[in-house]
């Protein structure tokens, strides 16, 4: 991932914010512009400056020059297939228990948002393997991810394959698997052989009737202690002594449902 102690260069990712909050996620290049209905900014007066720099376009409209953090990258990467939302992110890594070091199974691999966090976790030497069914999905998540992480760090602790993921997971002494499938009770039987004891199944899913189907599939296994919830954020508007909760939230994204291999 690319150091936040030193000033813009080429090739770094910057997040512009304007003065509505309205963010914009450019790649710096020596002849590059960024157009907008705000002016036309050259990224020769964003390299060199330091993160925070105001920097002005041609109709004299400022903007803040950042380097985006893993939530601001995930909602503003280019996309192949639907993202996990950090909302979502931040619990995944802690109901896994996820660690430095740790062996990790990930399936479908969609953008890049929950390897991305997961590699991040892991560092500086676990590894994940993540299997994908769409070769187009696999491509788009391998240049979000060395995007942010770095090519070499996602060359040393990330492997993408193409596989289905229901046929089987070719892998052993697994920590953790991570999965964002549509039926990941179907990975249940396999997620047994290949995890270590004590180990942790994860899954994302959409609907209800996803989780119970799953439970059920846990409930037959060597799964236990299993536990389902939802994360729902809520904001809230503070402007003096004016303070109330936003009128609008981030509510349902999806069920995460956690469960451990036992004896």
């Amino acid at each position: 991932m690319t150091s936040r102690n030193r000033p813009f260069a080429p090739s770094d990712r910057v997040l512009l914010i304007d003065a509505k909050g309205r963010r914009y996620l450019i790649v710096l290049d020596d002849d590059g512009e960024f157009h907008s209905h705000v002016g036309v900014l050259p990224h020769t007066d964003i390299i060199g400056r330091s993160e925070g720099a105001i920097v002005r376009t041609s109709k004299n409209s400022a903007l803040r020059a950042l380097r985006p953090t893993l939530s601001e990258y995930v909602l503003k990467m280019p996309r192949g297939a639907q993202v996990i939302y950090p909302k979502d992110l931040g619990p995944i890594l802690i109901l896994a228990d996820v660690f430095p070091g740790a062996r990790i199974f990930e399936s479908g691999i969609g953008s890049g948002a929950l390897t991305m966090a997961l590699l991040r976790a892991i560092a500086p030497d676990g590894q994940v393997v993540a299997y994908d069914l769409r070769t187009d999905f696999a491509e788009q998540a391998q240049r979000n991810i060395e995007g942010f992480i770095g090519k070499e760090t996602t060359d040393r602790a990330l492997r993408i394959e193409i596989r289905d993921t229901y046929e089987g997971i070719d892998e052993v002494d697994l920590d953790r698997v991570v999965l964002d499938l549509p039926e990941p009770w179907r990975v249940v039987p396999h997620a047994t052989k290949a995890l270590l004891p004590g180990g942790i199944f994860l899954a994302y899913l959409p609907t209800i009737s996803q989780v119970m189907e799953l439970r059920t599939a846990l409930d037959e296994s060597r799964f236990g202690m299993a536990e389902t919830l939802e994360v729902l954020q809520r904001g809230w508007n503070i402007d003096g002594m004016s303070v109330r909760p936003n009128h609008r939230m981030v509510a349902h994204t999806g069920f995460l449902t956690v469960a451990r291999l036992l004896e």
